[in-house]
C-alpha cells in the first residue's frame, strides 16, 4: 500500500530536495498546486484526476483495513461528532497552522526551504472549488493511509505506539521534502501531535478535518490575496 502512495512519494521528494540543494534551494519556487494545461477545461480534468486518485487512495486503505477485520468504527471512521470530530479538528488546524507558518518565515530566512507557492491555478470558474476537494482529498488520503492504516499495520506487528507515531511522522515529512527542510521539520512535528491525538482518540476525523482546513486556508486565501502576501516569500 505505502509503495504505491507516500512511500513513494517520500522516495521522489527526496529526489526533488536533492535537485533542489544542487541548483540552489531558497531560489526554488514549488507549485502546490499548478496548472496542469493551458486549455481550462483540460486542466479542470486533470486537477479532478488528481483529487479521484487521492480519494481512491484513502479509499483502498479503508477498504484493506476492512478486508482484515477492521471496520470503520475501529479505524476512527465511524459517524462524525460535531463537537469532538469538527470542533476539535479547527482547534487542532489553529494548533498547527500557525506555527507551520511561523517555522516556514523561518526556514526561509535560513535558505533551508523553497518558496511554496499554494495555488497556481488561473482565475477561472472552478478554481475555488476545486482547491476546497483537493484540500479535502489531502487530509482523507493523508490521514487515512499514513495514520490510520500505518499505525494499524504496525500495532499488528507488535510495535509499539511511541515507535509507530515516530514512524508515521518521519514518514509524513520525508514525502513533504521537495518542498525543503522546513517543510520536513514541520510536518514531522505535525505528525507526531496527529500522531498522539489519534492514540489517545482512537478518531481519524478531527485529523482529517484539521489538515483539510489547514491546506484549505492556505490554498483559498492566497488564490484570493496573492498580490497582498509577498511578505510570504
Amino acid at each position: 500500500m505505502l509503495a504505491v502512495t507516500f512511500a513513494l512519494s517520500a522516495y521522489t521528494a527526496l529526489l526533488r530536495l536533492a535537485e533542489a540543494v544542487i541548483l540552489g534551494l531558497a531560489g526554488q519556487t514549488v507549485a502546490l498546486n499548478p496548472r496542469r494545461s493551458p486549455i481550462d477545461l483540460i486542466d479542470l480534468g486533470l486537477n479532478l484526476a488528481g483529487v479521484f486518485q487521492l480519494l481512491a487512495w484513502g479509499g483502498l486503505g479503508v477498504y484493506l483495513l476492512w478486508r482484515s477485520g477492521f471496520g470503520s468504527q475501529q479505524i476512527g471512521l465511524s459517524r462524525p461528532r460535531w463537537r469532538a470530530d469538527v470542533l476539535g479538528g479547527v482547534g487542532l488546524a489553529a494548533l498547527i497552522g500557525v506555527p507551520g507558518l511561523a517555522l516556514y518565515q523561518v526556514a526561509r530566512v535560513l535558505g533551508i526551504n523553497a518558496q511554496v507557492e499554494p495555488a497556481e491555478l488561473y482565475d477561472t470558474w472552478w478554481r475555488i472549488p476545486v482547491l476546497l476537494m483537493v484540500a479535502f482529498a489531502n487530509g482523507w488520503a493523508e490521514e487515512v493511509i499514513v495514520v490510520g492504516f500505518l499505525l494499524t499495520r504496525l500495532r499488528q506487528l507488535r510495535v509499539g505506539p511511541v515507535a509507530a507515531v515516530v514512524a508515521s511522522s518521519l514518514l509524513r515529512g520525508a514525502y513533504h521534502l521537495y518542498q525543503g527542510f522546513g517543510a520536513g521539520l514541520g510536518n514531522v512535528a505535525m505528525g507526531l501531535v496527529f500522531g498522539y491525538v489519534y492514540v489517545r482518540t482512537g478518531r481519524l476525523w478531527p485529523l482529517i478535518v484539521a489538515h483539510a482546513l489547514i491546506d484549505a486556508v492556505a490554498f483559498v486565501g492566497y488564490a484570493l490575496a496573492a498580490a497582498h502576501l509577498g511578505w510570504l516569500r
